[in-house]
């Protein structure tokens, strides 16, 4: 049988920033799902049509707000994500904690 070559995400990210729950391995992490947060609020805004300037005048905040979460420039309150996600975009936030 042939042994498989690939090499995974996770298998990069252990030689790296160390196994997960390593001090490094963690900043990455938080990191990485500010990141993703981002992305996904401008996936979604795009996905309406909506301009940032938009987006920012339906939840109360500044155009520049949103740019700077949507480029992970700027950490976010849950409060105020909330507002963007509910007022904004008319969705709903879901939370998922893993221990």
């Amino acid at each position: 049988m042939k042994t498989s070559n690939i090499t995974t995400l996770d298998d990069i990210l252990d030689k790296k920033y160390g196994k997960k729950g390593q001090p490094k391995r963690e900043e990455w992490e938080q990191e990485f799902e500010a990141f993703r947060l981002g992305a996904l609020l401008e996936e979604a805004r795009t996905k309406l049509g909506m301009t940032q300037e938009q987006l920012a005048e339906k939840c109360g905040t500044n155009k520049s707000y949103i740019s700077r979460i949507e480029n992970n420039s700027s950490d976010i309150r849950l409060s105020t994500l909330m507002k963007i996600i509910q007022k904004g975009l008319g969705g709903h936030l879901t939370l998922k904690l893993e221990l």
